[in-house]
């Protein structure tokens, strides 16, 4: 059986304000958090540039790309 029900983190418990739930006393359940706190910290940027390494096949990649692609269907 599945069921949902909506409760509140108190701690390292759940509040959940519902009578019908103590039927399920001793069961196993999922806890899923529906938000989640937010980080003020923001990560770092990553220059993607950094693992590129530039080469005449990646300037025109356009025209390579047309070029595999034209011969490719019946």
């Amino acid at each position: 059986m599945l069921a949902a029900v909506k409760g509140v983190v108190q701690g390292n418990t759940v509040v959940i304000k519902d009578d019908d739930i103590r039927e399920f006393e001793g069961t196993e359940a999922v806890v899923t958090l529906l938000s989640y706190p937010q980080k003020e910290a923001r990560k770092e940027s990553v220059d993607w540039n950094s693992f590129v390494i530039p080469s005449e096949r990646g300037k025109n990649v356009d025209g390579y790309m047309r070029e595999m692609r034209e011969n490719d269907r019946f």
